[in-house]
């Protein structure tokens, strides 16, 4: 398979865009990404009339600006084959020839933003990985799933049931087409919804490398606490503080701290009701950066 995205240009738009029939079925069409009332639409070349063309069938949108980069450009790296734990992840216009010992996880990002290198990506895949490998995690919720990467390991390290959830719709679609390259149809069920509605599901882990008001959300939750494991990422040195004496509040053992490049921050918690009564891990591993704790 060739690489499929050269070349991006994305139209801005001010208010939801409700493309025609005819654009989205455009070949050019790549995406509609909407977000706090803007609307980006991204084609693989540029279509002279688009502005016009949804500024006549939506209105209320405004047409911004126009930009153009390459596809690494928009992402802020090469999407290329890495390792992580035993993963071995990468994109499905390079598979690598050897994976020997390697668990295999395709994914495309498409244009929803981020490679999966992202140093929260990384811990959240080394701590799915760890809790995985017991045996004992079956179910699996995860909450801003965008490309689906975090639901995909966790399917790849052999989870049963794994619910990935985004309110973007653009990342539920990307994290489906990632779902079916990988054949884990029958694991992963990935919908929009907002991650805050989700808590009374039953899961023995929840993962949500989210940003920080959402996650304040949700440990706002009763049943945020009844979860047996939680990985929680996305948090910076101040947000950190905050979810730590939250999770201590609640009575949740952190099992560990990652925050290996001293700025993004990783917890691994289980909750009281999951913790034996002699418990040898109840003590507090760190591996953060040292000047920063």
């Amino acid at each position: 398979m060739t690489h499929p995205y050269e070349n991006l240009v994305i139209y801005y738009f001010e208010g939801t865009v409700r493309p025609e029939p005819d654009i989205a079925a455009d070949p050019r069409f790549l995406g509609l990404w909407e977000e706090a009332g803007t609307s980006f639409v991204f084609f693989s070349q540029p279509v002279p009339d688009l502005a016009d063309r949804i500024n006549t069938g939506t209105p209320q949108a405004q047409f911004k600006d126009m930009y153009q980069m390459t596809w690494e450009q928009w992402h802020g790296d090469a999407v290329k084959p890495y390792d992580v734990a035993d993963f071995c992840v990468f994109p499905p216009w390079d598979v690598p020839e050897d994976m020997t010992g390697r668990r295999p996880v395709m994914m495309d990002p498409g244009v929803v933003f981020g490679t999966g290198q992202h140093p929260t990506t990384h811990a959240c895949l080394e701590l799915i990985h760890q809790v995985c490998a017991s045996g004992s995690i079956r179910t699996v919720l995860d909450i801003g799933t965008g490309t689906g990467l975090l639901a995909l390991g966790a399917a790849a390290m052999g989870c049963a049931r794994i619910l990935a959830c985004d309110f973007n719709l653009l990342a539920v679609r990307t994290a489906r087409k990632n779902i079916t390259l990988n054949g884990w149809e029958d694991r992963i069920l990935a919908f929009q919804a907002r991650g805050e509605t989700l808590l009374d599901l039953p899961c023995d882990l929840l993962v949500a490398n989210i940003h920080y008001d959402i996650m304040r959300q949700l440990m706002d939750s009763p049943a945020f606490e009844e979860k047996p494991l939680v990985i929680l990422s996305g948090l910076l040195r101040t947000e950190a503080s905050t979810v730590a004496a939250g999770l201590k509040h609640k009575q949740m053992t952190i099992l560990e701290h990652r925050c290996p490049d001293g700025i993004w921050h990783t917890f691994l918690a289980r909750s009281r009701a999951d913790r034996p009564e002699h418990d040898p891990e109840r003590r507090t591993r760190s591996t953060s950066h040292p000047s920063k704790e």
